[in-house]
């Protein structure tokens, strides 16, 4: 138990310098280096020495290999580069999976405490292997259904978005004017990814490049069709028309995902009503047939 313990408290003292390392008042780079490009005479990137890797370089890559191979043990395939930039979160993926060690740090130090009030051996060894795992999991779990609904949202937004963008364009906005438009004035989440989008064309990035790198991201079957369509801005001559029969596609999509989900529920409410039937019956009729069978014993 002793070595046990010992163990524990190295992986615990791990988990905790990784998280101390991510926080930035504790990882602020050095004031020379601060101060380095400002200087009048300072080394060109090309020629200056690379610094060498830092403890706390070395973990957060440790933890971002030891997440990224649990994650694919778990049978998670998305990247997760592209959850995280799919909602938006100011986390990389580095500082993302430094965090998610830290916790596991967290659930085997619980695991410890369980082990040391004295719980019997197999609850201990559960708690010990299970907690790290455990925590490992719900932070996956959280990023993961965050994608979703992310995208679900899209989803629902969209056929009036396309909507939006379709009447801008016949009013004589170009399309990078009309997706400015729409991401400032509009709110959810398809304003906030047009607001990535309108950013990336104002530093250059072209419309149809912009706009395929947002359909990329969030991986909603209506998104390729539109931006598919909006990448013919140059050729089509009657583009908003186009853009508003892709809105109301989307919306008869939309309507018959809808019409399924409420059937398939619908379905699901018989599932305790028959189980609540089913269960008395069963007793009732088991009674007399034990009985009968009891009687037929003794004769």
């Amino acid at each position: 138990m002793t070595r046990l313990l010992v163990a524990a408290g190295l992986l615990l003292w791990a988990g905790t310098a990784l998280l101390l390392t991510g926080w930035t008042r504790l990882a602020r780079l050095p004031l020379s280096e601060r101060l380095a490009p400002f200087h009048p005479v300072a080394p060109s990137a090309a020629i200056r020495p690379r610094p060498a890797a830092s403890s706390g370089q070395l973990m957060r890559s440790a933890a971002q290999a030891l997440g990224d191979r649990l994650a694919a043990v778990a049978g998670v395939d998305e990247p997760l580069g592209v959850r995280l930039r799919r909602v938006h979160s100011p986390l990389d993926v580095v500082a993302f999976r430094t965090r998610q060690v830290g916790w596991m740090g967290a659930g085997l130090a619980l695991g410890l405490v369980v082990g040391a009030v004295g719980a019997p051996v197999p609850l201990a060894v559960l708690a010990l292997a299970g907690g790290p795992v455990l925590a490992f999991l719900v932070v996956e779990q959280r990023l993961s259904e965050a994608s979703r609904r992310w995208q679900d949202r899209v989803a629902r937004e969209l056929p009036v978005v396309a909507e939006q963008l379709a009447m801008l364009i016949n009013a004589g906005y170009s399309l990078g004017a009309a997706v400015n438009r729409l991401a400032v004035r509009g709110d959810g989440c398809c304003a906030t990814d047009l607001r990535v989008v309108a950013n990336r064309i104002r530093h250059g990035v072209g419309e149809t490049a912009a706009l395929r790198e947002w359909a990329q991201v969030v991986r909603v079957d209506a998104v390729d069709r539109l931006v598919g369509m909006l990448a013919l801005h140059a050729e089509a001559p009657d583009l908003g028309r186009l853009v508003s029969a892709e809105a109301r596609q989307s919306r008869r999509d939309l309507q018959r995902r809808t019409t399924e989900l409420i059937e398939r529920r619908a379905e699901q409410v018989w599932i305790p009503v028959s189980v609540s039937t089913l269960v008395p019956g069963v007793i009732l009729l088991a009674v007399p047939f034990l009985a009968a069978l009891r009687l037929f014993a003794n004769a």
